[in-house]
């Protein structure tokens, strides 16, 4: 939180009227009651105290995040990665991708500002405490996955659901996808390749060549693509029940699931249209 910076000619009165005046090098102390303290300069914002990382947050932006609530140079908390020691699970490779789990922390510990260190290490923690649970492991057992292909598909499902509702039915199209060998074709995997937050891939991005390119690689992507929070890490291990492959947001509350090419052929027209009227939304498997 930061409080009001007053304005270099505000004007303040002091406790009981007493005021301090500064004149030819000596301090005098008197009892006019009216008399104000001249401000003479700016006052500094108080720092913040804590931090929110929302849901479906990638890591890159959470850096830049920790890096502006601390108040360090950009790129800081990236170079610190190395010097964490963050007790992430072997697939990770150390990349923390995923798991940095969106909540509220703390920017000061007994008075002192955390380091990105601690912050990141803190993020992870509650990631671990939150994926490790007993409901977590057993649905991805029951899934046939182990817990951080789950936490990947989470955070397919926090990208590419436009609603609560929704994410058991995505994380039930991915599921379906791979079963019959299909690429998952999301939108999400390829904007993450281009290091773009949003928008519908073009035929020419569809085509790049990058690991995060579900248009062309078959499977889950390497690593998780943003941090999903409780829901769709419950939807990951839960997936609705249904025969869907395709998926489009024709319109905000307008998703549609079908099984059938042509249906959705037709649905993908309409978002088409309306995307060109500028009321429609980005979310597809194609």
């Amino acid at each position: 939180m930061y409080l009001n910076t007053p304005s270099r000619n505000t004007i303040r009165l002091t406790r009981r009227g007493r005021v301090a005046l500064i004149a030819a090098g000596a301090v005098v102390a008197g009892t006019a009651v009216a008399v104000p303290l001249l401000i003479t300069g700016e006052e500094e914002p108080a720092l913040p105290t804590s931090l929110v990382i929302p849901e479906g947050w990638r890591a890159s932006q959470v850096y830049a995040a920790v890096d502006k609530a601390l108040a360090l140079p950009s790129g800081s908390t990236k170079k610190s990665l190395a010097g964490a020691k963050l007790k992430l699970p072997n697939e990770a490779d150390g990349n923390p991708e995923g798991y940095l789990f969106p909540a509220k922390y703390p920017l000061e510990r007994d008075g002192t500002r955390v380091t990105p260190e601690a912050l990141l290490a803190d993020m992870v923690a509650k990631a671990d405490q939150k994926f490790s649970r007993a409901p977590i492991a057993a649905g991805a057992q029951r899934n046939a996955i182990n817990v951080y292909q789950a936490v990947t598909i989470a955070s397919l499902v926090q990208a590419e659901a436009a609603t609560k509702a929704d994410m058991a039915k995505v994380a039930r199209v991915v599921f379906n996808r791979l079963e019959r060998g299909m690429p998952l074709q999301m939108d999400s995997t390829v904007n993450y390749a281009l290091n773009r937050s949003s928008g519908t891939p073009s035929q020419a991005d569809t085509r790049i060549e990058s690991p995060y390119n579900s248009y062309q690689r078959m499977g889950l992507p390497p690593t998780p693509i943003a941090g999903p929070g409780a829901d769709a890490m419950r939807a990951a291990v839960n997936p609705a029940a249904g025969d869907w492959l395709y998926f489009v947001t024709v319109k905000p509350g307008d998703t549609r699931f079908t099984a059938d090419y042509a249906e959705h052929q037709r649905n993908v027209a309409e978002a088409d249209a309306l995307r060109k009227a500028g009321s429609a939304g980005p979310s597809a498997a194609r």
